[in-house]
């Protein structure tokens, strides 16, 4: 894994005791949440995963059996369990869990229904870690206990009594689908969950399966299979409606079962292949103690110093979700489903290829944060990006289980492709990952089929037309329909990744067109209002206008809330508003008026903005209200859908005291760090140091930074500085400081705090 080896040289802390699995799991309490979420979106849907960092298969407790959308397998407010799943889950998401498999010990007599053998359990019974979960079945008088590695698990069963006990295990198919096999002649269990996507070819089968191999410690006393009520004598069972396949036991009290599972999305022999790579072995605590090692080290690579417990239990939780994703998708010798193919398996020379992008949330920050550190791994992304442009003929807008979606707006691997080479990360084709986002950009595809099918950008014949998307154009042929203004903004946005990535490969006319369409932004920008709104294909607005409420052409918010989504140009939306001043004032308003939204990600970069006033001490004062109001250690912590790691990143950002308000740029906005240290081990062996200086203890602004001992002034660092490694002191004080900071060019064209 990347991740483990960039941090092989990172000195280990005791740091993972900060991590709160259960953080997220229950239903959000945060003041914005509470104002503005409904529905699912008052869930960050984060699970109690044990895992390693970017990992094939997170190993949860199961509380809600099915693969549905927006159900994850874990919810904190339900009071039964019925097993350890081996997950696919989009942590953090409203989508569905994919290619599962549930092992479900149980006691006494056989019950192979899940409403029956499901037992009451409380959190008390509960213990949770990033690298090991268990769990006390008083009922079964059963112990239950799990850790895993990138690809496998093994699980430990112990009886507190001497009883029969029966092992329930269970591809977890929504679809009267799925196969399972006791292979006694091989001592294995063997079995697979075939995967379905969601969104454009809802309830197409997506070409391959949840693979799973299964080996017991000791051989059962009893076998079969079932479907679920029935029970059946034979050793394979498969396309029926809750099928599974049971195994019996005589234990003594204090005797345990332990089972090993290697799970493969490329075939049954790769899941071995992968299991006999990853756990060769049977003991269960050697295993753990590596997890938990791994844990250590890849946490460690950001070291802490505060007196404020809370504030670390936060943050390292967020680091622990923000590696939840990614997801690895190649077996130990490289083998891994080819995107958006049936059952075609590719090989790789090198590296790994990952899935379950949540582009249209992760771009902001998520993948940002590991340019920093984790380059190799951001690497292997951008590879993985563009080999589904070229295996599937069009880069995915939002590629999940390995299929096209077209989920949510925007066209974001823009903006991964071109940071990655901008910044010097990628390794990839530049010519041929250009090909692949110029398609996205400028094409649409001629087959009809393909573009249902999910390929190209929404509505781009109606943006290139217009200049804006009309209200005409309904957007048909989306999960996400209309959405006009909100897709406006964001192709706008894209066009500028696209821009830079041209500029750079001296491709001038690409870049004089697409800087133009990066403007796009103000075609739907009201000026008699003084923010976003819809418009028709005439070029008259929508009526009636109501800036507050969520309506048809924004994206999950309000035009007020949207207005703000121009991170490429932020000179250029406070010129059509008036002037830095009349920016300002805006970004007061949404405040006052308590219309921020959190747990929406077009909002990320609000409090940032400031820095592009007069007041960049703003800034400092709202983000610090975000952190202390909108996280928490709890269930109810984070305040929505956590969106693989998005909102957790945002956390890490604004407590260190950056943000990457325009990811490709390479520049990250400051604000004040509520750390006295923060340390970073970058991949490259540097270290990455912000010290903060407090005149009190509560002091929050800044009023003096310095550069490696050389006072600054710009509001900003650089990715090129930090990865350089060097010495950033944030000097704070109790009252705002109107002059530090407040004359930053709003365009900048130098690099700011730059080493170079």
């Amino acid at each position: 894994m990347a991740l483990l080896l960039a941090c092989s040289q990172v000195k280990a802390q005791d740091v993972v005791k900060y991590v709160q699995p259960m953080a997220g799991s229950g239903a959000a309490t945060t003041p914005a949440a509470l104002k503005h979420g409904a529905g699912t979106e008052l869930f960050a849907n984060t699970i109690p995963s044990v895992t390693t960092p970017f990992a094939m298969t997170q190993w949860t407790p199961q509380t809600q059996p099915s693969e549905n959308k927006c159900i994850p397998p874990y919810h904190y407010n339900d009071d039964h369990f019925s097993g350890i799943r081996g997950s696919h889950w989009l942590s953090g998401s409203c989508t569905q869990d994919y290619g599962s498999l549930t092992v479900m010990p149980i006691s006494g007599h056989l019950k192979t229904a899940v409403t029956d053998y499901a037992v009451p359990f409380a959190h008390a019974d509960e213990k949770a870690s990033p690298y090991q979960y268990n769990i006390n079945l008083k009922s079964y008088a059963l112990q239950a206990s799990v850790t895993s590695t990138p690809r496998c698990a093994i699980m430990q069963f112990t009886a507190t009594k001497a009883d029969s006990v029966y092992l329930l295990i269970t591809p977890n198919s929504d679809y009267k689908q799925g196969f399972i096999k006791i292979d006694a002649a091989n001592d294995e269990i063997q079995g697979y969950n075939p995967v379905h996507r969601i969104y454009q070819g809802w309830g197409k089968e997506a070409g391959f399966k949840g693979y799973f191999v299964i080996r017991i410690e000791r051989a059962a006393g009893t076998t079969g299979t079932f479907a679920g009520g029935r029970t059946f004598n034979v050793a394979t069972i498969s396309n029926q409606q809750d099928i599974g396949a049971y195994l019996g036991f005589k234990l003594k009290a204090g005797e345990s079962i332990r089972v090993r599972i290697g799970t493969s999305f490329s075939s049954m022999a790769g899941a071995r292949k992968n299991l006999e790579a990853e756990i060769p072995g049977w003991d269960f605590e050697a295993v753990a103690a590596k997890n938990k090692a791994i844990w250590e080290k890849a946490l460690s690579q950001i070291t802490l110093k505060t007196d404020v417990e809370k504030d670390k239990r936060i943050f390292y939780t967020s680091f622990y979700h923000a590696m939840q994703q990614p997801r690895l998708y190649n077996d130990v010798d490289g083998s891994y489903p080819e995107f958006a193919s049936v059952n075609k398996i590719g090989k790789l020379q090198s590296g790994n290829y990952y899935d379950d992008f949540s582009l249209w949330d992760i771009y902001r920050a998520h993948l940002p944060l590991f340019e920093l550190l984790q380059p190799k791994l951001v690497n292997d992304v951008a590879h993985s990006l563009v080999l589904k442009g070229q295996q599937g003929g069009w880069l995915p807008v939002f590629p999940c289980w390995n299929s096209y979606t077209s989920e949510m707006v925007g066209d974001h691997c823009s903006s991964v492709i071109a940071s990655a080479y901008l910044k010097g990360i990628s390794t990839f084709d530049a010519k041929e990952a250009y090909r692949l986002i110029r398609q996205n950009a400028f094409d649409t595809p001629a087959s009809r089929a393909d573009y249902v099918e999910g390929k190209g950008r929404r509505a781009l014949d109606s943006y290139l037309k217009y200049h804006y998307i009309p209200v005409e154009d309904s957007v048909p042929d989306a999960f996400h329909k209309k959405e006009q203004v909100s897709r406006t903004l964001e192709y706008a946005y894209d066009d500028y990744a696209v821009a830079m990535m041209a500029k750079k490969l001296g491709k001038t006319a690409d870049y004089n067109q697409l800087m133009k369409r990066a403007a796009y932004y103000g075609n739907v920008f009201d000026k008699s209002t003084g923010m976003v709104r819809g418009r028709h294909a005439d070029g008259s607005w929508v009526s009636p206008y109501s800036p507050d409420s969520k309506v048809y052409y924004i994206t999950e918010g309000t035009a007020r809330q949207y207005t703000f989504y121009v991170p490429q140009d932020v000179p250029g939306l406070a010129k059509l508003m008036g002037g830095p001043a009349q920016l300002e004032n805006a970004l007061d308003s949404i405040f006052t008026k308590n219309e921020y939204w959190h747990g929406n990600e077009p909002g990320h970069q609000i409090p940032f903005m400031y820095n592009f006033t007069a007041s960049p001490w703003k800034t400092q004062q709202q983000v610090r209200n975000i952190l202390a109001n909108e996280y928490g250690d709890g269930p109810g912590g984070l305040s929505g859908n956590d969106d693989a790691g998005q909102m957790s990143a945002w956390y890490m950002f604004g407590a260190m005291g950056l943000y990457p308000l325009n990811p490709v740029s390479g520049q990250y906005l400051l604000c004040s760090p509520i750390f006295d240290k923060t340390s970073i081990s970058i991949a490259n062996g540097k270290k990455f140091e912000i010290i903060t200086h407090k005149t009190t203890k509560t002091a929050q602004y800044i009023y003096a930074v310095k550069w490696n001992g050389q006072p600054v002034s710009k509001n900003y660092i650089t990715y090129n500085a930090i990865v350089k490694g060097g010495k950033l002191d944030v000097y704070l004080q109790e009252k705002p400081d109107k002059h530090w900071g407040a004359k930053v060019d709003m365009q900048p064209k130098g690099m700011g705090i730059d080493a170079r």
